[in-house]
């Protein structure tokens, strides 16, 4: 790829980003307006243009997983030599490389949990702490380090800045104490020490400055708005006196405060650099005008915001809901979420968000009881996972072993199914749920990122695919599940989804209760301002009166909706916003009768067919083959997987029934509004036997 055609496709800001090539930059970015789409494309024109060498590029991010992405996209665009990394993961690299050369001995061992060291200087203070506490005080500890307050000066320091502790004072101060002495007699390293030394040892050792500095001269730094002191630290270190930094964030999307973060660093970024550029990104690719609408509205009073301009086509009106208690909340999410399935939203591109993880135990029910899949995010990592592990090791196999002759001139989606069906994958998810299931769609799922790999990289192979699962599985960048997905807000900030349903929206959970400063409550604001921004088509905000059902129900909306929700909060609400929860249906639909045997259809997969699978019927061969050919050059350009455009099972109905009308393709399974009015003219098309016409995608 050359330099000039990495700029086509960019709006005028995102351009300006990418041409913005030296010098200190600031890019304020709005939600879903394509920041990183405008720093990759920044870093890979300043290589294509020889700028500047991929080996001393450094982008630094807050997430595993958003590293890895960066990683992803620099490498299509040409640029695959340029580190991307979390701050801590480029933190510890360094570290172990200058110990030997600087410090000496053996460098500490870096501990990922502080819980187990908190627990045993509790037992040293005499304190006797359950595993809530023991957390918190973990989180009190890793705040006191991220903004660098010594144990000595941490009453004083809270007292000052009205923090409130999450135990008496003194007891956490004694804690902090005792908890530092521990980790160094034992030669531990949590994550905050590992940022501080290494900014420490850059201090200290100017051989080590040099070296650095001569490897990573052009530095990016995503999400700043959730850079802590410590993290600051650490990067004025690695910058040394240059003043080539790009920063790219957005003040409205600062939720991490808590934590030590803070937005002053991303506010200030002029003051400390007056001859910055300043770029703007505000046109939102992501959601509805509906959405984009709501999300302003939410902040129109703050006067950090930027006021997004939706660039997608009109959507649904966001619905509001009130409902009895938790339980009737948690059942109506589920089966309106049945119903988005059935009509044809993937369950991966739909989300279930609350303020607090207790809040998910509802929704885990609920689904079950719907027998709709769903994920916990936050929950076992991917790539643990036994049955991903056994997966992997064959994979690895297959591909070392080279000749195998089953495997043999096999393209490379069909090498990993036949490799997974030794551990007991099928075309066909199994009946029900628990760990049968689960470990089916941990399977599928890495089935579906050889079918992305294969329409990426046609020329792929089993070496490749490996090489790809063993870098995501180092940076824990799992690929995602089939499931709707259950978070917390604050674990779903850098996502999104086509449906979102914002759930729990009660006065003292959003805001949560314990939020009582101007600050702490503008915080909650910007976090029901981050859900509401993961939703590109399909939103719904909905709250209970009561925790359980026959309690009081004195409970109010969240007061950030007063005067938006208003009278729509009951009109907007569909079904029975009081029903009784034993009176809802399972699906909003009622029985699908077989359109061969009449008989009631009552699996998804026969509802989206029309039919009973045992049912005899012709297909047209030609016109299937025809739409999956049609259906991977469309996901290709849309840059999805090809069962987002239509499910196998939506194809074969098409080719079954072969409708020639709107009105009979809209009858068709799978078939959605959303689906009929992106394709309809095309599938149609196909059904006459006509081209299809000329793929046209919007790129952001």
């Amino acid at each position: 790829m050359d330099a000039q055609a990495v700029l086509k496709g960019l709006d005028p800001e995102q351009r300006a980003v990418a041409e913005a090539v030296t010098g200190p930059v600031c890019v304020l970015a709005g939600a879903g307006t394509g920041k990183t789409r405008a720093i990759t494309h920044r870093i890979a024109y300043a290589v294509l243009t020889g700028r500047v060498n991929p080996q001393n590029v450094l982008a630094v991010t807050f997430t595993t997983r958003a590293a890895g992405e960066l990683r992803g996209r620099l490498r299509a665009l040409g640029a695959p030599g340029v580190q991307a990394r979390t701050f801590h993961a480029a933190a510890y690299k360094q570290l172990l490389y200058f110990w030997p050369r600087t410090i000496g001995g053996e460098p500490p061992r870096l501990i990922e949990s502080k819980l187990a060291l908190v627990a045993d200087a509790a037992r040293a203070c005499r304190l006797s702490l359950g595993r809530t506490e023991l957390r918190d005080v973990a989180g009190e500890i890793e705040w006191a380090k991220v903004t660098q307050t010594r144990p000595e000066d941490y009453a004083g320091t809270i007292a000052k800045q009205g923090r409130k502790p999450p135990m008496d004072v003194v007891d956490v101060a004694r804690l902090y104490v005792m908890y530092e002495e521990l980790r160094r007699e034992r030669n531990l390293l949590d994550f905050e020490g590992m940022l501080e030394i290494t900014a420490a040892m850059l201090a200290d050792y100017p051989d080590m400055a040099r070296a650095v500095h001569d490897q990573y001269r052009y530095f990016v730094v995503d999400e700043y708005q959730d850079v802590n002191p410590l993290q600051k630290m650490l990067l004025e270190g690695w910058l040394g006196k240059r003043r080539e930094l790009c920063v790219v964030g957005d003040p409205s999307q600062t939720i991490y405060s808590f934590t030590g973060a803070t937005p002053g660093f991303l506010l200030n970024f002029t003051a400390e650099y007056p001859e910055a550029a300043v770029v703007r990104l505000v046109r939102d690719y992501r959601s509805t005008p509906q959405v984009v609408r709501l999300a302003n509205e939410l902040l129109k009073r703050s006067p950090q915001r930027l006021e997004l301009i939706a660039q997608q086509p009109d959507g649904p009106e966001p619905a509001f809901a009130s409902y009895e208690d938790e339980v009737a909340e948690a059942q109506e999410v589920a089966r309106r979420a049945a119903a988005l399935i059935d009509g044809g939203v993937p369950a991966r591109e739909i989300a279930v968000l609350f303020r607090i993880n207790a809040q998910s135990q509802a929704f885990e029910q609920a689904f079950a009881d719907a027998g709709v899949p769903y994920v916990l995010r936050g929950a076992e990592r991917f790539f643990e996972r036994p049955a991903v592990r056994e997966a992997v090791v064959r994979l690895r196999g297959a591909a070392r072993s080279g000749g195998d002759a089953e495997l043999d001139g096999l393209g490379l989606i069909h090498q990993v199914r036949a490799v997974l069906a030794g551990c007991g994958f099928t075309e066909r998810a199994p009946e029900g749920g628990g760990a049968v299931r689960e470990k089916w769609e941990s399977l599928a799922a890495l089935s579906q990122l050889a079918e992305d790999m294969a329409m990426a990289e046609p020329d792929a192979r089993l070496p490749r695919f490996v090489a790809e699962l063993e870098e995501r599985a180092a940076a824990q960048h799992a690929p995602p599940l089939e499931g709707v997905t259950l978070a917390s807000l604050h674990a779903a900030k850098g996502l999104e989804w086509d449906a979102v349903f914002l759930a729990g929206l009660a006065d003292g959970t959003l805001p949560i209760i314990y939020a009582e400063t101007p600050e702490e409550i503008e915080e909650e604001r910007r976090l029901l301002y981050v859900g509401i921004t993961r939703a590109r088509r399909h939103l719904t905000l909905s709250w209970a009166q009561a925790r359980s059902p026959g309690q009081r129900r004195n409970r109010r909306i969240c007061r950030f909706l007063e005067g938006i929700a208003g009278s729509a909060s009951r009109a907007a609400a569909p079904g029975p916003a009081r029903a009784e929860p034993a009176a809802r249906p399972a699906l909003s639909r009622g029985p699908v009768p077989c359109r061969v045997c009449g008989r009631s259809l009552l699996k998804p997969v026969e509802r989206k067919l029309g039919r009973c699978e045992a049912c005899p019927v012709a297909i047209d061969e030609e016109l299937l083959e025809a739409l999956k050919d049609w259906r991977a050059r469309t996901a290709g350009a849309e840059k999805v997987p090809a069962f987002v455009v239509f499910t196998d099972a939506t194809l074969q109905a098409i080719a079954e029934q072969c409708p020639v009308t709107p009105a009979e393709l809209a009858r068709v399974g799978g078939m959605g509004a959303v689906k009929l009015e992106k394709y309809a003219s095309a599938v149609l098309a196909l059904c006459r036997g006509e081209e299809p016409g000329e793929i046209f995608v919007a790129d952001p």
